[in-house]
């Protein structure tokens, strides 16, 4: 989701630490099996199940099977696991930098190369910008191939703070046993469990967002250095000394507002949208058999497509809100680099802003609030300076 890091995310906020709580679900998954298996190699003789009729296994609920298993944040490996997730999450950011640094550039307005002409779907002549892929390779001719990882050290670590911070978060806070949201539930019962969850998401990112945030703005100026071959920003402790003495503490939380209310909005809008779909229009009767009348042998498979559905349902509707969300995330970031010494934050490029609410006014009005949304179809827009001869 632009320029950001990519957590809120938020259909999966979490990022790396959404892929912690996948491997403790699987480890718990694991113990439970195993002790489901013991009990049918010897049940007792008073519950033999009848050879043809097999009684299903009673499923422990989440708290137990996450206590007996050791899920993460508990017991011997934890830190193992935790400093795994970290790894992978550095791991996915590294991959993706030079996409998020072309992003930001092209947000800025830094358009050193002119579009060319092409056609639209209707044969008409339009003027595209160039993609990411010529962007990219402008910026190795600049800079050669390690200059599409300038500002990625900042970065790294903003990401393994917010991993860590929710992983801490978790222990000190541990989440109640999360209920499915069912059709049959009634319209209060469904929404309070969603709501209860939401709430929980939302303190999370917002803290992790808030603690992460300094190291996001020096990544940010790192990176838009390139417009004016500025070195202002050159590692991270000289950064912060920089930021301290010449914009105090406040200088550390330029644009932390536009960018908590995106990811406030995103989950509502995300969690709430994906509930009455799945509470309301997927049917818990659907099967997997072609009668869909279910299969005796697997009573749990009934219910298989539901729960398809359902896992989908939030994937899609994370990115439809995403999209409308983007605004959030240009202001912000446009913010984080405003008025701080470097060229990419002062006029021509852009204008001093005297808060975020001047400068999505001032977007709005330009026709701009989607700026750098799309890197591979840019399309010149009307107002641009550009024009077809």
């Amino acid at each position: 989701m632009g320029a950001s890091d990519p957590e809120v995310v938020p259909w999966a906020p979490g990022g790396a630490a959404g892929m912690a709580g996948a491997g403790a679900g699987a480890g718990a998954r694991g113990g439970a099996a195993a002790g489901v298996e013991a009990r049918a190699r010897d049940p007792p003789p008073a519950h033999r199940a009848h050879p043809r009729h097999p009684r299903p296994a009673a499923q422990p609920s989440a708290r137990r099977m996450d206590s007996a298993s050791g899920g993460l944040g508990c017991g011997d490996n934890a830190p193992t696991t935790e400093a795994l997730f970290v790894a992978l999450g550095a791991g996915v950011t590294a991959l993706s930098h030079p996409l998020l640094y072309v992003k930001l550039l092209i947000q800025v307005g830094h358009e050193p190369m002119p579009p060319t002409i092409g056609t639209n779907v209707l044969g008409r002549k339009v003027l595209y910008l160039p993609s990411f892929f010529t962007y990219a390779k402008y910026i190795v001719q600049v800079d050669g191939k390690i200059g599409l990882f300038r500002g990625l050290s900042p970065r790294l670590m903003s990401n393994a703070l917010s991993t860590v911070t929710r992983g801490s978060m978790k222990k000190v806070f541990p989440p109640d046993e999360i209920e499915q949201v069912s059709n049959k539930d009634d319209m209060k019962t469904s929404l309070r469990k969603v709501v209860k969850e939401t709430s929980y998401e939302m303190m999370m990112q917002c803290v992790s967002r808030m603690l992460a945030h300094p190291l996001h703005v020096i990544s940010m100026r790192c990176m838009v250095q390139f417009v004016g071959r500025e070195a202002k920003y050159s590692g991270v402790l000289s950064s912060i000394g920089k930021i301290f003495k010449e914009e105090g503490l406040l200088g550390f939380f330029v644009g932390l507002i536009p960018h908590l209310l995106g990811d406030v909005v995103f989950l509502w809008g995300c969690n709430l949208l994906a509930h009455f779909i799945n509470a309301y229009l997927v049917d818990d009767s659907v099967s997997d058999t072609p009668g869909g009348l279910g299969n005796d042998q697997n009573p749990g498979s009934q219910f298989s497509q539901a729960l398809a559905i359902r896992s989908y349902t939030k994937f899609v509707m994370g990115i439809a809100v995403s999209m409308l969300t983007y605004p959030f995330l240009l202001v912000g970031d446009l913010m984080a680099v405003n008025n701080c010494g470097l060229q990419a934050g002062l006029p021509p490029y852009s204008p001093v802003f005297k808060s975020w609410i001047h400068c999505w006014k001032y977007l709005s009005v330009q026709g701009q609030l989607f700026r750098g949304s799309s890197l591979l179809f840019r399309r010149v827009s009307s107002g641009s300076c550009f024009a077809l001869e």
